[in-house]
């Protein structure tokens, strides 16, 4: 089964989340195919979104699986 190669494309946004514990991340989204951010969280049922090049307090980069659910908001960077 072949699948189109649009459905991994990568087009990489900035944004900064704030998590319900208080926690601000801010890294990169895939939206891939998507026009915008915001098709994440309206347009998918994924319960995970894929945050990358998150940096860490020891200055290291990491790849972060945020539940939505934990989600208080989403800030889009301008590219």
């Amino acid at each position: 089964m072949e699948q189109s190669k649009d459905v991994y494309k990568k087009e990489y946004r900035g944004v900064r989340i704030k998590t319900t514990d208080g926690v601000t991340w801010q890294g990169k989204v895939n939206i891939g195919i998507k026009a915008r951010v915001a098709d994440l969280f309206t347009k998918t049922d994924d319960p995970f979104i894929v945050v990358s090049d998150v940096e860490r307090e020891d200055g290291t980069r990491t790849v972060l699986f945020v539940n939505k659910n934990n989600i208080v908001w989403v800030e889009p960077e301008d590219h």
